[in-house]
């Protein structure tokens, strides 16, 4: 397996990196790389990556749809 240093992160970077780390419970070295390979990836789907990105910060929603209307098939003339 490759490494990679970054050099150069300035100090609030680094530490709101070692709070994330601690709040997923894995070293800062493991969130980098699943921050990483999450970058890189690519979804399967466009909405696979909008839940993605939206749902950790919004916690997903429940939307009320209306019952759809039955209407009359439209008469064109001939």
């Amino acid at each position: 397996m490759a490494s990679l240093s970054v050099r150069k992160l300035d100090d609030d970077t680094l530490r709101r990196l070692r709070v994330r780390a601690a709040q997923h419970g894995v070293s800062m070295e493991e969130e980098v790389r699943q921050i990483i390979k999450l970058a890189v990836s690519t979804p399967e789907r466009l909405g696979d990556l909008a839940v993605r990105l939206f749902a950790p910060a919004y916690g997903g929603a429940e939307l009320e749809l209306p019952e759809r209307e039955i209407t009359d098939p439209m008469e064109f003339p001939e």
